[in-house]
């Protein structure tokens, strides 16, 4: 057991810092920006709210954060009332939002100077994943800061890694990204054309999932898509600025990501057709206007 504290308590957070209470059986507080989801959280599931980031990170062993993005993370983290200015020599800060490895060499670098620890560990398996507490966790950091974490990490993970030094799980986060913003679109482009084909798309994919075109998305989404429902899972916006910045590193360090860019130029339309808010299974939508 050990004395944790969470920031930030959106569909991602609020199951996660409930899961170190239920499944970890740590000592809890929680902060959120809007106070009274901070409450609900302390009333459902035993443990204390704090006012601010600083109050929160005060005395703890571990300090887990899961907020927007870059700014968000700066605003909790550094600053009188940040988190950073709470914590002890010694403790750690674990961060699972989804940044850039620019803020998490950043934050790593104040944290080294002002004696703690710091692990940018964002995560992938969605909401579900979160309230069953089987996410994927890559992380960045230090081996020794990662091996006290991991055991806290581990009520709400399925999978942990050290994928390197600091920056390296938001990098690790980005290849996920790529990976998925491609087999999306193929697999919309496959349901489409079966459609088109006058095929059985439920046969179709019942067959063919159990060959080489097998994916996580083809299980769980292809029904959805086949029906036009677009609200389970990630939301469009919360992709296209993942993909924005997989998109700003691939200018840094050179790499070719021509399908990635392609790809968010479609969300960009289907926003633009009112699904901000559809999960990213949605891209079918946009080729069956």
């Amino acid at each position: 057991m050990a004395k944790v504290a969470f920031l930030g308590l959106g569909v991602m957070g609020f199951p996660m810092a409930g899961h170190l209470v239920k499944k970890g059986g740590h000592e809890v507080t929680v902060y959120n920006r809007t106070g009274a989801k901070a409450k609900e959280w302390a009333d459902k599931f035993g443990g204390r709210a704090a006012p601010t980031p600083k109050a929160a990170a005060e005395g703890q062993d571990f300090v887990m954060c899961c907020v927007g993005n870059d700014n968000d993370l700066r605003a909790v983290t550094i600053g009188a009332d940040g988190a950073f200015a709470g914590m002890k020599k010694g403790a750690t800060f674990v961060d699972h939002t989804t940044a850039s490895a620019e803020v998490a060499r950043e934050l790593d670098a104040a944290a080294t100077q002002a004696g703690f620890k710091f692990i940018d560990a964002p995560v992938s398996g969605g909401q579900a994943g979160a309230e069953n507490g089987v996410l994927t966790v890559m992380c960045g950091g230090a081996a020794d800061a990662y091996a006290g974490a991991e055991p806290v990490i581990a009520a709400y993970a399925r999978m942990c890694k050290l994928l390197g030094p600091a920056g390296s799980g938001q990098l690790t986060k980005m290849v996920n990204q790529i990976c998925i913003a491609g087999l999306v679109q193929g697999l919309s482009e496959g349901i489409h054309f079966a459609k088109k084909s006058g095929l059985d798309v439920q046969a179709v994919i019942e067959t063919i999932s159990k060959g080489a075109a097998q994916s996580w998305q083809m299980e769980n989404r292809y029904k959805t898509m086949n029906d036009g429902k677009f609200d389970f899972g990630f939301a469009v916006e919360w992709m296209r600025k993942d993909l924005s910045i997989c998109i700003a590193e691939s200018r840094r360090n050179g790499a070719n990501l021509p399908v990635t860019a392609l790809v968010d130029q479609f969300y960009s339309e289907v926003e633009k057709m009112g699904g901000k808010r559809w999960d990213t299974s949605s891209l079918l939508a946009r080729l069956e206007r």
